[in-house]
């Protein structure tokens, strides 16, 4: 089963979110729909609404309610993407350009407040407390990682534990959310409610994981970003804490001090000595180990295509190029 047959396990229930996307984008202000649509059609995986379609039918859920939810999620990750461009001051994502390229950040800030606000309109209407309760929870948590993040722009002392967390917070969260919202849904078991939500804890870190090694080691073209991009924004991620932990003193004051600095000046070097510490196999070591753990929770589940494409999505989740 290739990632595209992943997809087509649920690929009715796909179609429809995609419609229902399209049709809860709707504005009476053009510029919010142009901007909306503009990130939402930029060519994403949509994970995190797969994760929550492939969560409730691996648990038994034959409604459509369903959808709704996975459309929440999207919102709310859209949302998220849009206030990062700002804050990252970013201007190509998925190889396109950036709402805040293209309208300003007041326009994509307020955009972001919209889809939130959608996002939480639609949530109600669930009428589900847990899943509010999972959601609204998840939306805090991931405000705060993004912040945890921001103040570690340019600290080359954050340690790999601290790191981790961040990587949690901001990334992982939203993943643990899909997949434990549709477990809700499906009224699991108590034991299939938890898998569920490790699962997606775990898969999210893989994805993160993969991620800081791409940056280092991908094709901009693939990736829709350049090679380097967080070592420019001086995010400290797990290849330059490894590569630093790895290396002579002269060495891991020279990546000190290109992550104090940002931009791209010394990238080159960085890139030599971050292959030569091993950091970005060590990463991809931890990123295999979350996948593993991820593949490990579904043994609460029964037998389905569903939890086939789940197990196959946490190998794709770390064989993938962009």
């Amino acid at each position: 089963m290739t990632a595209q047959r992943i997809y087509d396990t649920v690929a009715d229930d796909f179609s429809r979110v995609n419609d229902l996307i399209i049709q809860r984008l709707s504005s009476d202000v053009p510029l919010v729909e142009k901007i909306a649509q503009h990130i939402i059609e930029s060519g994403g995986k949509r994970l995190r609404p797969l994760l929550v379609l492939l969560s409730s039918r691996a648990a038994g859920y034959s409604k459509d309610e369903h959808l709704k939810l996975a459309v929440v999620i999207e919102f709310l990750h859209t949302a998220t993407l849009l206030h990062d461009d700002v804050v990252d001051t970013s201007d190509m994502r998925r190889g396109r350009s950036t709402a805040n390229a293209n309208w300003g950040n007041a326009p994509s800030v307020l955009v972001g407040d919209f889809l939130y606000a959608r996002a939480f309109e639609m949530m109600v209407e669930l009428t589900s407390l847990p899943i509010m309760e999972i959601l609204s929870h998840a939306t805090a948590v991931i405000a705060q990682g993004e912040v945890m993040q921001l103040m570690n722009v340019k600290n080359p002392d954050l340690t790999e534990d601290q790191y981790m967390t961040v990587i949690h917070n901001k990334t992982a969260m939203l993943f643990e959310a899909a997949s434990h919202s549709g477990a809700i849904l499906a009224n699991a078991s108590d034991a299939q409610e938890q898998a569920l939500k490790n699962y997606g804890k775990h898969l999210g870190l893989a994805f993160q994981l993969v991620d800081d090694v791409l940056d280092y080691r991908g094709d901009a073209e693939t990736m829709g970003k350049n090679v380097g991009d967080d070592l420019a924004e001086g995010k400290t991620t797990l290849p330059l804490i490894h590569a630093m932990t790895n290396s002579s003193e002269a060495d891991r004051q020279l990546i000190r001090q290109a992550i104090r600095k940002g931009g791209l000046g010394n990238l080159p070097k960085v890139l030599e000595l971050v292959e030569a510490s091993g950091a970005l196999e060590y990463t991809m070591e931890r990123a295999r180990a979350e996948a593993s753990k991820a593949s490990d929770t579904l043994n609460a589940l029964p037998d389905s295509p569903h939890k086939e494409a789940l197990e196959l999505l946490t190998q794709v989740a770390v064989a993938r190029v962009s």
